[in-house]
């Protein structure tokens, strides 16, 4: 569930109905900047770089836990921010906490810098170091 207030728990089940209406009528995009910490940004908005924030995510129980939004920060509120990443990852949409199974096929092409053409079979070092190659014995 969400982190909303324990005191009025009427109010924090309104306040989350409110937040997951609002993130459904917006357009969000994600980024994971790294495990548990999503960029989330607005695209319904002119300037969506105007409205990006990062919601972080508990590693334990995947919970969300806090947005830097002003609705969040000064109120203490659970934000439709965090109701779009809660339904991203609900519905597999999102992976907030990805593991090395993940890779994509972009992870296992050769590097720009890659110069094992020119070393006669031998691997370069950003190929050794990415796991893409491995020296020889």
């Amino acid at each position: 569930m969400t982190n909303a207030s324990h005191a009025n728990p009427t109010a924090a089940l309104e306040a989350d109905e409110t937040a997951q209406k609002r993130a459904q009528a917006d357009q969000f995009s994600f980024d994971v900047n790294a495990p548990g910490l999503i960029e989330v940004t607005n695209e319904s908005h002119e300037n969506p770089a105007d409205h990006q924030y990062v919601v972080t995510l508990d590693d334990v129980t995947d919970n969300v836990m806090a947005c830097t939004c002003p609705h969040h920060v000064h109120r203490s509120a659970f934000c439709k921010h965090m109701a779009a990443v809660e339904t991203a990852t609900d519905d597999g949409t999102l992976t907030a906490f990805p593991s090395d199974d993940d890779k994509t096929d972009e992870d296992d092409a050769e590097p720009e810098e890659c110069d094992c053409d020119g070393l006669n079979g031998f691997p370069c070092w950003p190929c050794v170091r990415a796991h893409r190659k491995e020296l020889p014995n």
